[in-house]
Formats: structure tokens, sequence, C-alpha cells
């Protein structure tokens, strides 16, 4: 069928003019090439395709029979690769991107709205899971790119930092006192602590570092939503783990106060994952790179 194509196109072009020299001139090949390439057809075929006169030539029954086959076949290849060189050039396609609640809101949402305005045709499914979750939306094909809170270690994955972040603690106005200068972790461990769910890749992070310390975290408040998170230290529940960019304006509107600690949490990243061995496409790519680029 393949060997074929070639030739139905020949047909094709012969069938719509009529005319050996005129499809010959339409495709760039000489008369007697065209005239080969039918008889070729034809008896490969083992049938007549066109009845050959001194004013050109006519399609037979079976010739017209094919005719409409093939002008059908040829039009959905040609749609076909219309679509490809649309995907391509990003004027259609489809990007799904595995990404927090809380990296959506405080840092994604510009660089998909200019992505957006950039690539209007591709269509953005946003999937708003946990880390674990999005890790394994990108391993079983459901996701194409995910962008997580760092560090991610999976030997399947290509990991890329791209913001750098720092974690850091807050309070409201009734502990103000504990913003005045930087206080130990013994005396950050007796306040009443407001974090992030367990499964929060930002909450296992901050946790492992005060285990490394010697310390176990006992919240008052486990929330699932970064929002409530802000307020309900805002309101005075207690002192919360925060990613200080995030709660950027909070602290300069004075609603909250960053709490420091003498020995300062390390800092980590967002980063950009997919997978190793899966060439992305180009929609993917070109998100990527935009993100990298931050």
């Amino acid at each position: 069928m393949i060997g074929k194509l070639d030739l139905y196109r020949i047909f094709q072009a012969v069938s719509q003019n009529e005319s050996f020299s005129k499809a010959a001139k339409e495709l760039y090949m000489t008369q007697s090439a065209v005239s080969q390439a039918i008889s070729r057809l034809e008896k490969e075929l083992d049938i007549q395709l066109f009845n050959r006169t001194s004013k050109g030539v006519a399609l037979t029954s079976e010739g017209k029979l094919l005719h409409e086959h093939v002008q059908s076949a040829l039009g959905m290849i040609q749609v076909a690769e219309d679509k490809l060189t649309e995907f391509k050039t990003l004027q259609t396609g489809q990007l799904r991107i595995g990404v927090g609640d809380t990296i959506s809101r405080y840092f994604l949402l510009p660089y998909l709205e200019l992505f957006h305005e950039k690539f209007p045709g591709v269509k953005l499914n946003i999937l708003n899971r946990t880390t674990s979750e999005i890790i394994n939306l990108i391993k079983s094909g459901k996701a194409d790119v995910g962008i997580c809170n760092l560090p991610v270690k999976d030997e399947q994955l290509e990991v890329i930092p791209c913001k750098e972040i720092q974690d850091t603690f807050v309070c409201g106005e009734k502990y103000k006192e504990l913003a005045e200068k930087p206080i130990q972790l013994e005396d950050l461990m007796k306040q009443p602590l407001i974090f992030l769910e367990r499964k929060s890749n930002s909450r296992m992070f901050v946790e492992n570092f005060l285990k490394e310390r010697g310390y176990h975290v006992s919240p008052v408040f486990e929330l699932g939503s970064y929002d409530l998170l802000l307020e309900f230290t805002k309101i005075n529940l207690g002192i919360s783990c925060v990613i200080k960019e995030f709660a950027k304006d909070y602290l300069e509107r004075g609603d909250l106060y960053e709490v420091k600690l003498e020995e300062e949490i390390p800092k980590r990243s967002i980063g950009i994952c997919y997978l190793k061995n899966v060439p992305l496409s180009n929609a993917a790519r070109k998100f990527a790179e935009s993100i990298q680029a931050i």
C-alpha cells in the first residue's frame, strides 16, 4: 500500500485533468513518467483504469470507483498533514500539567497566562494533585509535565529546579514578640504550630529538618489549604510554617510577621518534572522551556 501511494497521487492528478500531459505539468514530471506510472498501477491492480483516446483519457467504470476512494483517502491524508503542521507550530494541541493548588496560585498562573496568550490553540488541562500523585500521573502517561515542590527523587523522571523558595514560620499580632529576634528551635516547638497535611511535600521537608535535630512535630492544626494556613495564622490560632515567597502579600501588609530561626531552614526549589526517556510534545517542550527560563 505504502509503495502505491505515489502512484495513487499520480492517478488522482490524471483523473482530475483527464490528460497525461496536463497531469505531468501539474506534478512537474515528464508525460512519459506519468504514463508509465499509470501503466504500472494498472498492472499491479490487474485492471484497466483509463480509456485512452486521441483527445485524452477517460476513467473506466472501475477507474471511477477507485477515484472516489483515492480522492477521499488523499483528502484525509492532507487533513492529517495539516493537523501535524498545526501541532508543530502550536496552533492546536493539548498540554496536561500536574500541579498543586498552592503552586498554581502563587507561582504558575502568570506563566500559564503568557503561554495561553502566545499559543491560544493549545488546550491546557490542569490536574491539581499532591506531589506524589503528580509523579504517578506523569509515570502513567496521564500528565505531560508536573510542577512540584522539590526534592523529588525518582530515577524515571527528569527533575529541573526552576525557582528557589524559603520555608519559614509566621505569626499574627498575638505572637508578634516572637518576630522581634531569631528564636531557637526549642522555643519554636513550645508554640501552637499550624502545618499543612502530612502528605504535603512542603510539610515533609520541614518535618524532616526538625526530626534531624531531635524535634517531633505535633501541630494543633493540620490543614489541606495554603490559604487556610495563612488565614488561621492571621487570626492568631498559632504559628504556621509557610513558603516565604507565597506569604509575601501578608507580610508586606503587616497581617503576618516572620518568626526567624537561629538555625534557618535550608532553601529548596520548585521544579518541573517529566519522564526521562519519553520525548516531550512540542507544546510540553515549549512550556518546560518557558518555566526553566524563569
